[in-house]
């Protein structure tokens, strides 16, 4: 799988920064199609300097800040949801970090696991079967 910059997780972090690109774009075409306050040269040029800068200025910052949230994630110690602030949290070891994180587990991985209690839950009827038969001998 191909490691991707702008993973599900950047973009979401992202998200905060897209949303006003979109509503800057709609505004710039919406200016261009319709022409509010008409056509004048200096006065057109001043509107759309006015959403063009911001627009161009935020596209650079959220490239910028998606590479620095992606790094982070990369090389940074890894918490469980919401427990980075926390005191006394533990970041997750390195084993742990890809079953804790990835939603996506193998599914083997979970069988396996389930196997194991359905074990333990067997072992503890066998055992109570056990103790029943003892006290009926004693009786």
């Amino acid at each position: 799988m191909a490691n991707k910059i702008f993973d599900r997780d950047t973009l979401l972090d992202l998200t905060v920064n897209v949303v006003p690109l979109f509503i800057i774009a709609f505004f710039v075409v919406a200016f261009a199609v319709i022409a509010p306050f008409g056509i004048d040269p200096l006065a057109s040029a001043i509107q759309f300097g006015l959403l063009a800068v911001p627009f161009v200025l935020l596209a650079i910052l959220t490239y910028f800040a998606g590479r620095a949230v992606a790094g982070s994630e990369q090389s940074g110690e890894v918490y469980l949801p919401g427990q980075a602030g926390v005191r006394g949290a533990k970041p997750l070891e390195e084993d742990e970090a890809p079953a804790a994180v990835d939603p996506d587990a193998d599914e083997a991985d979970s069988a396996a696991i389930e196997g194991e209690t359905g074990d333990e839950t067997d072992d503890g009827a066998d055992d109570a079967d056990a103790a029943s038969d003892s006290d009926g001998e004693d009786a």
